[in-house]
């Protein structure tokens, strides 16, 4: 009798067990996504004065990235999950303009019907001014882009030739619902970023003080096109309007 009763404890509790182990196998599944995320875009040595890089925004001194830096931090004390994106190219981008030749820095191509901005070469893989300028020990997973030599890559989501990252798996999987988006640089990869975000149904948030853009008309058109995608454009940090929203 004691055996039969040890045995139905056991097997009720092992299908309770099951149940909970099924439940957060897969978390991307579904549920609940109540967590709040930060996705840091882009601050890297060669998109900054500080750093002298060959891409350098104005405004990105030891001053901003230092906000950033002092700002990530803060918001990782107060629960926010950390994520960044990090440009990753192979010498051989296509985005370069010393892989064209004849072309100069800024000039625009068509390439099999697209149009591609031909750049400085930057974030070169495994250089110094590739380089997360934030303290890496506060990001979950830095999301590298550009990787593929065909496809430039702005967004934190995809590149341009429709190639997913992994960024939308992650935030899933932590389940996240809502992210505060900032970085480098506004009218480029911070827009792509927040913009695909919210498409893939995640809440946006970008601070604008966190963000500096490549030319103040097309920062500002950015700005609006976020808010006509549903972004919301905070001018600073905060924290009761990013978790009441």
């Amino acid at each position: 009798m004691k055996s039969s009763i040890s045995l139905f404890v056991l097997s009720a509790f092992c299908g309770l067990l099951m149940s909970s182990v099924s439940a957060e196998a897969c978390p991307e599944c579904g549920g609940a996504e109540g967590n709040i995320a930060v996705i840091v875009v882009d601050v890297q040595g060669d998109f900054t004065t500080l750093k002298k890089g060959s891409l350098a925004v104005n405004g990105t001194d030891q001053t901003f990235v230092d906000a950033v830096a002092k700002a990530t931090k803060n918001f990782s004390q107060e629960g926010l999950l950390i994520f960044g994106t990090q440009d990753w190219h192979p010498g051989d981008h296509i985005s370069f303009f010393t892989n064209h030749d004849g072309k100069k820095p800024f000039e625009a191509i068509q390439i099999e019907g697209r149009t591609q901005v031909l750049w400085p070469p930057h974030c070169i893989q495994g250089t110094e001014n590739a380089r997360v300028l934030v303290d890496n020990n506060l990001f979950r997973a830095i999301v590298k882009k550009g990787q593929d030599s065909r496809y430039d890559s702005y967004s934190g989501f995809q590149d341009d030739g429709g190639a997913k990252t992994e960024m939308d798996k992650i935030l899933k999987r932590n389940m996240v619902g809502k992210v505060v988006v900032y970085g480098i640089a506004t009218d480029y990869c911070v827009k792509a970023t927040a913009i695909d975000a919210a498409r893939a149904g995640y809440k946006v948030i970008v601070v604008e003080d966190l963000c500096r853009g490549v030319a103040p008309d097309t920062s500002q058109k950015a700005l609006e096109e976020m808010k006509a995608q549903g972004i919301e454009v905070l001018k600073t940090i905060d924290m009761k309007r990013i978790k009441e929203l």
